[in-house]
Formats: structure tokens, sequence, C-alpha cells
């Protein structure tokens, strides 16, 4: 016949064994996606390099440095960051015993009528003297608690905080690089709006000269009210263009000093710098692996791998768990006797194992919660590749083409201009109406405004296939 306590060691035994075995095994979720050799049709492959950087003017740098200090986006990413860390030393501090240091008092009074009430009234608790009906209790002391990781819970635990830090810290440099993106967007966006001003008070400039020739021509016969009425009201329109440009440049500033995290002010540009060439962008230069360096893509890295830590410790909760309560201290009924020793020295040390038995299936909707958030990440970490190939393919593209509709653009303007020109010589010498002026005049404004966009279009396609590249200075 098998003894009691051989029955209850076999089952502890059929317990841990039932647990192990556990068919709750985590799924293996290694990403399937390949990232090809090369950007399409474009010839870009990996050579290499890993000397990309994005070069801006130096008003544009003090802005940028600027948004990265004062941005509240950034500074409650750095907090969220510091939650992460606090994160990482909780879990560290899981593995650890706790101690806690403890003082008490209290008075325990038993029926008379129980076992220990009847035992005490007849016991003397010093020599002479009664345990007391009332029975004070006094202790000083430490107790401990400490669970032993026996299948890497904690460690896990630790293990996925560690990568939830890692991933703050890449979040926050995809914060940077596209709070530097849009500081950058913004800016060429006021340039090209400084550029339409200018473009249009030198129509309005041009207008008004033409204006006073054409009531100067009234007055000797030679033209009548209704041109003048024409070009009063294109002059007219031209002005509500003006204010409706100073409109916009104030609302792209306060754009700015938004993302600065200042009030509304001037903000200090140089109108050159839209009209600068811009430094072409070889396809030799930027190796396919950058994309693997963006921060967004590394940061699903990380978070991937932190789901597959938490999936680990949700399965070890399944497991057997035991721990040690151990407590040392002093315990004496008066306080007199308190510290005497070795007489009042009171300690204890107590192992539990712990099987979860009722509430399993909770921890099972863990572990399945756990695998569904680990699945969703690697597919979140798909789409984030496939859509960061997609946006360098399209940039690339976008920039070879800008770049010829920019030759065309600029052959379009200067033929405009020249149109306006001849237009007006001819009114001067009565071969052409004043409707062919206007034309010319309203033909060669568009063009200049669509040269202003295209080479706005092209500095925006620059910094976005920085961006999409994960580029920072």
């Amino acid at each position: 016949m098998v003894s009691f306590h051989k029955r209850y060691v076999l089952i502890l035994l059929t317990l841990l064994l039932a647990c192990r075995s556990s068919p709750f095994s985590p799924q293996q979720t290694q990403s399937s996606l390949v990232l090809p050799g090369s950007f399409g049709n474009t010839g870009l492959s990996n050579t290499g390099k890993d000397s990309l950087q994005i070069i801006f003017p130096e008003e544009l740098n003090v802005l940028v440095d600027s948004a990265l200090q004062q941005n509240p986006d950034m500074k409650m990413a750095l907090q969220r960051m510091e939650i992460a860390r606090a994160g990482v030393k909780a879990a560290k501090a899981d593995q650890l015993p706790t101690i806690n240091s403890q003082i008490a008092g209290g008075v325990r009074r038993f029926g008379l009528y129980t076992m220990d009430g009847a035992g005490n009234i007849v016991t003397e608790i010093t020599p002479g003297q009664m345990i007391p009906i009332d029975l004070p209790d006094y202790y000083f002391g430490v107790q401990a608690f400490w669970e032993i990781d026996l299948w890497g819970r904690f460690k896990n635990r630790k293990r996925a905080a560690q990568a939830e830090y890692l991933a703050s810290q890449e979040g926050m440099k995809f914060l940077a690089l596209s709070l530097k993106a849009d500081v950058a967007i913004h800016y060429y966006r006021l340039l090209a709006l400084d550029a339409e001003l200018e473009i249009i008070r030198e129509t309005i400039s041009r207008q008004k000269t033409i204006l006073e020739m054409v009531q100067t021509q009234k007055e000797s016969g030679y033209s009548n009210a209704l041109e003048i009425q024409q070009f009063t009201a294109q002059l007219l329109d031209w002005e509500v263009m003006e204010l409706n440009l100073l409109q916009s440049i104030t609302e792209e500033e306060n754009a700015i000093n938004f993302l600065l995290g200042r009030f509304p002010q001037s903000v200090v540009r140089q109108k050159k710098h839209l009209l600068s060439e811009l430094e072409g962008v070889s396809i030799l230069d930027i190796p396919a692996q950058y994309l693997q360096n963006r921060p967004d893509i590394k940061a699903l890295e990380l978070k991937l791998e932190s789901q597959r830590f938490n999936v680990r410790a949700a399965q070890a909760a399944l497991y057997p768990r035991f721990a040690i309560t151990p407590g040392i201290g002093f315990q004496a009924f008066d306080p007199q006797y308190l510290f005497l020793t070795p007489a009042s020295i009171a300690y204890n040390a107590i192992g539990n194992l712990i099987t979860p038995l009722v509430n399993r299936n909770a921890l099972k909707a863990n572990f399945h919660t756990a695998t569904a958030n680990q699945l969703i990440t690697l597919e979140e970490y798909h789409k984030a590749i496939l859509n960061g190939f997609t946006e360098i393919v399209n940039e690339l593209n976008r920039m070879e083409n800008l770049k010829k509709a920019a030759v065309l653009r600029r052959t379009q303007s200067d033929k405009m201009n020249q149109a306006v020109e001849t237009s007006r010589e001819l009114y001067r010498a009565g071969r052409a109406n004043y409707l062919e002026v206007l034309f010319a005049q309203q033909n060669a404004l568009k063009a200049r405004m669509d040269l202003v966009e295209i080479n706005l279009s092209q500095h925006m396609s620059r910094v976005q296939l920085y961006r999409a590249l994960g580029v920072n200075k």
C-alpha cells in the first residue's frame, strides 16, 4: 500500500507533467517576406553603400533643431520612452525576492470553549502568570516572498519589456524623422508661396503700367472704356490673389510655428533655396537594405520580438509556480520582552507549489490573446515593408518625371514671357487687341506659377524619398 506522502508526491509529479506537456505552444511567426534586391524597374540595387543624408539649408536646419527640442509630440514620446525604461526595471525586479520590513501589534481573544482557549487558560506564559484571555501580540521583523522562475515567465517578461523599450527608441527616431520631413515640407511650401507672391506682385505692377498706357491712349482716342474696364477687372482679380497668398503665407508660417511648439511669429527663410538646383539622387547611392533601416520597421521588428516573449510568458503561466515566503523577527505579548534573545526570536520558512486549476481557462485566454497579438504585429510588419517599398518606388519615379517636367515648364514659362512682351508691342502698334494682351498675361502668370509648383514638388519629393528610406541627418 502506497503511503500518504508517496501518493502526494505522485500527484505533484502528475500535475507537473500534465502542465509541462500543455498543447498550448507558441506558434512559429518568423517573417516569410523576402525583400527584393532592387526597387522595381528603376535599376536601384544593393551596393552596400551607407552614406545617404538629407542636406537642408542652414535656416531650415535651425527650424528642425528647434522642432526636435520643443515639439510637444517629441516631448511626449520622450516620456513614453521613459515609461518603457521603467517597465524594464520593473520586469527585472520581478525576478528578485520581495523583502519588506514589518511592525505589527494587535490583540487576540480565543473562545473559552475552544481548544486554543481551553488550553491557554491553564497555561503559564511566564513563570507564575497565566496566558491572559485578551492576548496582546507585538512583532518586529522582515518578511520575504520569492517566486522561483521555473519556466522562464519572469525572464520572458523582462525580455519583452527590453524589446518594448528598444521599440520605443525606434519609435522616437521615426517621430523625429517625420517631424524633420514635415518641417521641411512646410518650409518649402512657404518658399513657394513667397515666390508666387513675388510673381503676382510683378504681374500687378506690369498690369498697372499697361492700364496707365491704355488710359493715356483713351485720352488720345486710340482706346475705349471697355478696354480700361477689362484691364481694371483683371488687375482687381490679381490683387485678390495677392491677398489670398498673404493669408496662405501666414497660415504656412503658423503651421511651422506649431511644429516648433511656439506662438505665431515670422519664419526666417531665403527664397533662393526653392529655385536652387537640386542635387540629383543617384540610384547607385541607395542600398536596398535602407528600407530595413527605417525606424518604424525596426520598431515593428522589436515589437514582434516583444510579442514572442509575451507568448512564452503566457505559456509559462499555465505551469505550476513555486514560491518561498521566509520571515524572521522579534515577537512577544509584552513590549518589554520583544527584543529578548533568543526567547523572542520568531521565524518562518514556507514553500508553496501553486498549480492553476479552476482559473486555467483565463490563463489559456491570455495565451490565445498574446498569440493573436503576435500575429497582428507580424502582419503590421509585412504591411510596413510593402508600404515602405512602394513609397520608395513611387518617389523615385516621381523625381525622375518631375525632373523632365521642370525642363518643359521652364521652356514654357520663357515662351509665355516672350509672348507677353510681344503682345504689348503689338498692342502699342495697334496690331493686337486688348484680349490678346490679357490672354498672354494670364498664360504667362500660370506658366510661372506652374514652374514654382514644379520646383516645390521636386523638393517635396526629395524629402518624401528620404523619409521613405528612413534617412536621418
